[in-house]
This record gives structure tokens, sequence and C-alpha cells, in this order.
């Protein structure tokens, strides 16, 4: 054989190979899992564009089988086989990974799903198609994919706004809203234990590939999932269980918790009630003891102010559900109700509730202040309960009593909208309700736990976009400014939630410009004995996105605090200090030139290197503007 004819030969059995890698890995990504989480629509488009080249390698096949290939260049195809061997690493990586590591990274995988799309519109370019023997169909489907990865190269989804907010709350937040949480849940995909422990794995992995050096995330990540599991848990404690297994519960007699039985008879309460001295007990046992002339209470010994009885529907509630988790027969069967939506049993007694509305609605001042304190109760324990109320119209009720001249009825009424709140078909009514403007007027008015409650509503309720604007227009701002100076610490946490929210809309930017926010939040930034550090960078972050908020802050001469931010913050303020500078530094060049006078490049540098990925990329452009000042 001569060596030219040893070297075609060598040639085609390269072609070979490389059509059947090509058409094998289109086949591999084909049967990749479905894509989901927060990379799903990249990992769709990339997907499909790949399959639709199919047609393509069957035509190389055919053509490599008949000989009808002549001097295509086999580089070319190389070129191809590794742009999708990349694609399909990439998805599988995706699909593999964790969720939350995702959506915190958006912007470095966005870069990823670009640099493969490159890679494949580049290869596809340098393939010589007239040396291929391809029917028209097939040609026109090659250049149809060809452009749409050409116009992918340009073009990055952009993240999901609402999952990027709901997100940084459940990072900054301690106690999360269980709304915030459900949809984190939801649009993340991780809605079962089976979904959180394939995260946990995913987290555990990156530990193990980093050789045991955690990334800077892995902490607020796992503090996120932990939060998650919670959520997932209360709203579905026996999802995943096969419905074979035996519970624990079910096997032996379980042991009846102290709260759950009567002081008098020590036995399991089925009818529990609340004396004067605020001491539980069942119906019958202490009914008996009043028969018998005693006007002390039993366990207490204090004496009884009245004799009524009070039912106790949120012990009565957990006695229900207790009894349910550990197969013992429940205590009452009777008073149900049954949610229309999901026809999942509920442990709310609707007459119950009824019987709190109307002394809510016709009571004594007393009786008022306690019935709105059960429904605060009730509303807090489960998410049926919050769906019972609703249902049996006690919103406009609470609502009304947002303007009561008793404090105690007031902080129950705001509280057990906060909690009703919690569910998201609850919020369209509250608002339905006329319940904005009352709380701003309890934010500027009530007691301290008032407003604050006040303030985790407000939060609450501007979850829904639309809300955002009608909250800033009833005047929430400014009372919610005054609570983050003025509160208790738990106070200053929850105003600072409520204002970073309704920061995401840009006229509320503006009203809080206006406010003085930005005196306040770089008084918190050097005061670290406040606590509230991550806080105010965080929403002086959003506020710098506008030219007033840009305008105020450089009026506070931040330069110098913002870069010792920069220099001994933690990875997420140094992020967020880094952004603010970013911002003020492009937009004005007394700021730029302050900052180059704080010789500020070593610590820029150090973070260009070793920050996060945004904070890496700010400290980076942030370098550059200071050089090219010092060439000018």
């Amino acid at each position: 054989m001569s060596s030219t004819a040893a070297g075609e030969e060598t040639e085609g059995s390269q072609t070979t190979a490389a059509v059947e890698l090509l058409s094998r890995t289109v086949m591999e990504i084909s049967g990749l899992p479905e894509f989901r989480g927060p990379m799903r629509s990249s990992c769709y488009d990339l997907a499909r564009r790949v399959r639709l080249l199919s047609p393509l390698f069957d035509e190389l096949r055919d053509a490599v089988r008949d000989g009808s290939i002549s001097g295509l260049d086999v580089s070319s195809l190389g070129s191809l086989v590794d742009a999708l061997v990349s694609a399909k690493e990439l998805l599988r990586s995706v699909c593999e990974g964790s969720k939350l590591y995702q959506v915190l990274q958006y912007e470095e995988f966005a870069s990823k799903f670009q640099e493969v799309a490159e890679h494949i519109e580049k290869a596809l370019s340098d393939i010589a198609y007239d040396r291929i023997a391809m029917s028209e169909e097939v040609k026109e489907q090659v250049e149809l994919v060809h452009s749409q990865f050409q116009r992918a190269k340009g073009r990055i989804n952009s993240p999901d706004t609402q999952l990027l907010a709901d997100l940084s709350l459940a990072r900054n937040v301690k106690f999360a809203e269980p709304a915030v949480l459900k949809r984190l849940s939801e649009k993340l995909q991780l809605r079962t234990i089976n979904d959180l422990t394939k995260e946990s794995a995913a987290l555990n992995d990156m530990v193990i590939v980093n050789d045991g050096d955690p990334d800077e995330h892995l902490e607020e990540m796992s503090f996120v999932l932990k939060k998650l599991k919670d959520c997932v848990v209360t709203e579905n404690p026996i999802s995943d269980v096969p419905e074979n297994k035996p519970s624990l519960g079910k096997l032996n007699f379980p042991v009846i918790p102290d709260d759950f039985r009567c002081p008098i008879s020590l036995e399991l309460m089925r009818d529990p009630v609340i004396v004067s001295t605020g001491q539980t007990y069942e119906r019958s046992c202490i009914q008996k003891w009043l028969d018998a002339g005693h006007k002390t209470c039993p366990k207490t010994q204090q004496n009884l102010s009245h004799m009524a009885l009070t039912p106790n529907f949120v012990l009565r509630s957990l006695i229900a559900q207790w009894c349910e988790t550990n197969g013992v027969e429940l205590p009452k069967k009777q008073g149900r109700c049954r949610d229309k939506k999901s026809g999942s049993s509920s442990d709310c007694d609707r007459a119950g509730v009824y019987l709190l509305l109307q002394k809510l609605e016709n009571g004594s001042r007393d009786e008022q202040r306690a019935a709105a304190g059960e429904l605060r109760l009730l509303a807090k324990r489960n998410s049926d309960n919050r769906v019972c109320i609703a249902e049996a119209g006690a919103i406009p009720l609470l609502v009304k009593f947002l303007s009561s001249p008793d404090p105690r009825t007031q902080e129950h009424a705001v509280t057990a909208l906060l909690n009703l709140s919690i569910n998201d078909s609850n919020k369209g009514s509250i608002v339905d309700a006329g319940a904005i403007p009352l709380m701003v007027e309890v934010l500027k008015n009530g007691s301290m736990e008032a407003r604050e409650n006040a303030a985790a509503t407000l939060f609450s309720l501007s979850v829904i976009p639309e809300n955002k604007i009608t909250i800033g227009k009833a005047g929430a701002i400014p009372p919610l400014i005054d609570l983050l100076c003025q509160g208790s610490p738990r106070g200053k946490k929850d105003a600072a939630t409520a204002l970073f929210n309704l920061a995401i809309y840009q006229g509320n930017k503006v009203k809080a410009v206006k406010a003085g926010i930005v005196t306040h939040l770089m008084k918190l930034l050097v005061d670290h004995s406040a606590g509230m550090l991550d806080e105010a960078l965080a929403i002086l972050a959003v506020l710098s996105s506008h030219s007033e908020g840009r305008t105020a802050i450089a009026e506070t001469s931040p330069i110098p605090i913002l870069v010792e931010v920069v220099r001994a913050g933690s990875p997420r303020n140094k992020e967020n200090a880094a952004a603010i500078l970013w911002s003020l530094c492009t937009t004005d060049v007394q700021q730029l030139k302050i900052l180059k006078e704080l010789s500020a490049e070593e610590t820029l540098k150090d973070l260009s290197e070793n920050g996060t990925d945004r904070a890496k990329r700010k400290a980076g452009s942030l370098l550059q503007l200071i050089q090219h000042a010092t060439e000018a």
C-alpha cells in the first residue's frame, strides 16, 4: 500500500471515529435527566440545539460509508467533537451539581454556556458543507441551528430576579419568611426530602473536589439548605416515605407529651380549656372541680377571677396533629374542616374559628383581645389553619382592629395578619381589605412589638411586585427608616428587610433617598456595635444603582469606610462594598480621585484575586479605572 493510500485510509478512519463520537455524544446529551433549577432555560436551549444537529451526523455517517466525502477537513470535525463534549460535560455538571451554587454563581454558569455556544458556533463555521452530500432539508436545519448559536453568543438568559431576591433574603435574614422559603423550594425544584438529600450530596461533593477546602459560599448554602429542609418537612412531613413502610410511632404506643396531659387526670386531653390563671385542663375535669365549689386553680392554687372556660384551640390542634402522626385515635373527630383547594385534611376547628370571630365582632374588649390572640396563635400553627381562618372571613375583621385603641389587641391583629400573609393566596385578600394604609399607621404609632410585626407584614406583602408600589405610595418608607434607627435589634432587622425588598422598585429608591435613608445607613456602617453592617451594605448596593442614590451616598464621604470594608469585611460585605465603589467611581471622577488618593490598589488587587466572582469583576474594573486615570 502506498503512503498516499495509507494516509487516506487513516484519514477515513479518523473521520468515521469522529462521526461516531459526535453521534454518541448527542445520544448521551439526549439521555440526560430532565433539567431543573435556575439554569433550566440555558440547559434546555443548549440541549435542544445540539439534538437538532443529529440529522447532520446521520448524513455524515452515510457519506463516510458511501465514500461521498471529498477532502473534508478531519480537524474541523475534531473541533466540533470537542465542543459537543464540552457541552455534554457542562450539562451533566449542572444536572448533578448544587442548585443553590448555580443561582449564587449564575453569572459564572451563564458565561460557561456562552463559551460553549461560541465553541460550537465556531466549529460549525469551519465545516465545509459543500464537500458533504446532504439533502436540502438537512442543510436548512443546520443553517438554522448555526444561526441560533450565532445569536446565542451575544445573548445571556436573564436571571430570575424574584429567585435572586428570595435567596438574598434567605441568606441575610435569620428567620426567613416561610413564603420566601416555599418559593425558593419551588423555583429550585427542591420540593422533597429526596431533592434536598441530593442537594446536600452535591454540596458535599464540592468539598471533596476542592480537597476538603470548602467553597466560600458553602457555609451560607448549608445555612439556606437547612432552612429549606425545615420548610419542606413542615409542609410535607411524610414526603418520600414509602406507603408500605410503617412509621416508628405506630410500632409502639408513644409517650404522651406532658403538655398534652390534663394536670388533674394526667390523661390525654380531648377538649382542652383555659381558666383565668392561664392554665389548661380537660373540660370535664375542671368543670367537676368548679361544680364541687372550688374557686382556685388546681395547679397554681391562685384564686380564679372568673369561672369562664375558654377553648384552647391551638393546643387542641397540636394534640390532633400529634395523634395522627403517631397513629393514636384522635380525641375528637368532629369539627374538622377541609382545604377546598387541595382536598387535604386540616386541624382547624371551623366552628371554633366562627366562635372566635363572633367574639371579635360583638364581644367585650377583653373577649376581643383574647379572640384576636387565639387567631394569632392559630394562624401561626400551620398552612391549613391559615386557609381555614381566611375562608371564615377573619381578614376584614382583623384589619379593622389594626385601629384598635387597645395596644394588645392591635398587636394581636397585626401579628395574626402577618401569620396569615404567609399563605400567598391570603396576601391579596389582606391588601383588598385595606390593610396597607392601616399597617403604615401602626408602623408610625404602634407599640414596638406592633411596629416590628407591621414591618414584617409589609415585607411579606411586598413580595408581590405591584404591592411594592402600593406600600411605597402609602408612606411606609419614612417610618421604616425610623424603625431602622430606633427599633430593637429585631425591629431594625425587620425594617431593613422590608426596606431592601421595597427598594428593588426604582420609585421606592427615590422615596428612600429623599427620606434620608443614606445618612442612617452610613451611620450603621460606622457603628459596628449595631450589628447591621450586612443589611446596611446590601441596601446601599441596591440604592447605588440609581443616580439619586449615588449622589446621596457620595455626599456622606463614603470612600474611606467602603475601602476599609473591602480590606477587612466578610466576603459578601466586600462584594457589596466593591459594587458601591464601582457605581460611585464610574460616574463621579471626584470619587475615583479620592479612591486613588487612599492607595486602595493593593486592597482591590487582593479582592480581584481572592474575592467572590462578582467582587473580582468589580475590583478588576476599579483597578482599570484607576490605571486609566493615572495614565491620563
